[in-house]
């Protein structure tokens, strides 16, 4: 019996060859691209926040308590590792190297009220601390206080202008070096100019404003505990105008203070 070899059609002469298909491209429709956005968000948030917690932030400036070192409008870089290393999102120590010194600027919680607030670390844990007529008596040693500036207007936030007379302030640190920085006195301003020797308890610090008589601080609202003490600032990290529509202040943009 004899059988015939099958052989495969081959295309006819002249015929094109059938094309190749190309896979589709999935459509990016909005809920995906919504999806792709959230993941993004959530990914920066989950890396981001936690440093914020515990490793470095910024702080806006609202008020003049801080003036003249620090202005309304200004933003402040502050180091959270300056005194320890927090677990994040919360007051305990992970480890802690170093803490607070007198005349260092610092971010707190308010013992009052819970307001973050920026003030000068005044009082360490065991010093007496006293006030003469704006003058400051730390240990029964009077502040070294030069003025500077003695007609100097300053506008408030209302828009008011108030007589000041600028200053500078010498306070020695625990450590016995010198620590000057800048000062407002306000004549007839409300903050108490005078009272009596105070301890400052263990494990808490007396803070004070650099504008001495419009700063609500531990003359008001007392002693901060040191687990309440974010974090300390040196840097201006930017700073805007907000009595001149918030324009930048170019001068003080990565500036140091002190």
């Amino acid at each position: 019996m004899l059988f015939r070899r099958k052989h495969a059609a081959s295309p006819t002469q002249g015929s094109e060859p059938a094309a190749a298909e190309v896979p589709c491209k999935p459509r990016r429709t909005a809920g995906r691209v919504i999806r792709e956005w959230l993941t993004a968000f959530a990914l920066v948030a989950a890396i981001s926040i936690p440093i914020r917690s515990s490793i470095a932030d910024w702080n806006d400036v609202p008020s003049g308590s801080m003036r003249p070192t620090i202005l309304e409008g200004d933003r402040i870089y502050v180091n959270l590792l300056a005194y320890g290393l927090r677990i994040p999102f919360t007051t305990s120590w992970l480890a802690r190297w170093d803490a607070p010194k007198r005349g260092e600027i610092v971010t707190m919680k308010s013992p009052a009220d819970g307001v973050r607030l920026v003030k000068r670390v005044i009082g360490l844990p065991g010093d007496h601390i006293a006030m003469q007529g704006n003058r400051l008596v730390i240990n029964g040693a009077p502040s070294d206080v030069l003025i500077t500036d003695p007609d100097e207007t300053l506008v408030l936030e209302d828009g008011r202008k108030v007589n000041v007379a600028l200053g500078e302030e010498n306070l020695n640190d625990d450590r016995g070096l010198a620590s000057r920085h800048a000062l407002t006195l306000t004549p007839g301003a409300l903050s108490p100019h005078t009272f009596s020797e105070i301890v400052v308890p263990e494990g808490k610090y007396f803070m004070m404003g650099d504008n001495r008589d419009m700063s609500r601080d531990s003359r008001m609202i007392g002693f901060v505990p040191l687990e309440s003490i974010y974090g300390r600032s040196r840097y201006v990290a930017l700073s805007l105008d907000p009595g001149n529509s918030y324009w930048p202040r170019w001068e003080r943009w990565f500036s140091a203070i002190k």
